[in-house]
């Protein structure tokens, strides 16, 4: 048994984090607030719309990872763990994207291994694929004791459940360049797999018998939950929040692509689109000079 320090709400200084957010918070500052040589008007200019949504990314982001619920999903309970997994992978990604001007995302996903990784993570079945994999390695009793033990590996983890959760939403969010088009079906269909597929361990939590995670395994109760009780209810968060999100994102893209002034209509194609392609095509003519 791992047993924590302390009270389940005592506070800790989450340094690794208040060095991120500042990186985080000045890159977005630095593309939308810089001019265009000779002009006034903004580089990447962002609209209100999108300042909201990268605000309210990143306040999302500070409360997963911060004190309390960061401290209550390291020690104390699986089901604070759950709802940290829940605001990294469903909210926080789609937030900064929507929140960040498109020539800003195609700026900084220009990097040949950046677009690397991107070429791959906008495909369905990879995408499915990498999201199950970092679900449950991360998951794993020795992933959970790792980070209940070690500071620098909770904050690792963390940022790779972050990174899923790019991966997760990369098919469907159409603002990242060179982003495969799938249609709407196409769309609702991969997220429907994917509230499917990566949450099969909330149904093992839900039968378990005992607790399965020794970090969470506390002789008495925290904040009024047995162990067993935390883990069942973790396993109904994880399995019910899931599919509630990525249904309702699925079945809104379906309805609006079946609206009258939209049937039919296919996704603009975008500069940065066309632009990223030429990149691309570059590259390989380096990699594979003709002769």
């Amino acid at each position: 048994m791992i047993a924590a320090a302390g009270t389940p709400f005592d506070w800790h200084l989450h340094l690794v984090w208040l060095l991120v957010f500042p990186v985080v918070v000045g890159v977005y500052l630095w593309g939308t607030s810089r001019t265009r040589p000779g002009t006034d008007a903004p580089a990447y200019p962002a609209t209100l719309r999108q300042k909201a949504c990268f605000v309210g990314g990143v306040l999302v982001l500070v409360a997963a990872v911060t004190w309390p619920l960061g401290d209550l999903a390291a020690h104390w309970l699986l089901l604070a763990l759950v709802l940290q997994r829940l605001l990294l992978t469903l909210v926080v990604p789609p937030l900064l994207v929507l929140g960040t001007p498109r020539l800003l995302i195609a700026r900084l996903t220009r990097p040949a291994p950046v677009d690397a990784v991107l070429r791959v993570a906008v495909q369905p079945a990879p995408a499915v694929l990498i999201v199950t994999v970092v679900a449950v390695a991360t998951l794993t009793t020795g992933a959970v004791s790792l980070a209940a033990r070690s500071d620098v590996a909770r904050v690792l983890i963390e940022l790779l459940v972050l990174a899923s959760g790019f991966v997760l939403w990369a098919p469907v969010l159409t603002e990242l360049p060179g982003a495969q088009r799938l249609s709407a079906l196409g769309r609702g269909g991969y997220l429907i797999v994917q509230s499917i597929v990566p949450s099969f361990l909330s149904i093992v939590w839900i039968f378990a018998r005992h607790s399965l995670y020794p970090p969470y395994a506390h002789r008495g109760t925290v904040v009024g939950l047995s162990p067993l009780l935390d883990q069942q209810l973790a396993g109904f968060l994880a399995k019910l929040s899931t599919i509630a999100v990525l249904w309702t994102v699925a079945f809104v893209i379906m309805t609006r692509a079946q609206a009258p002034d939209v049937a039919g209509r296919d996704e603009p194609l975008m500069w940065s689109d066309v632009e990223r392609e030429i990149e691309r095509a570059d590259r390989r003519e380096r990699r594979h000079p003709t002769s």
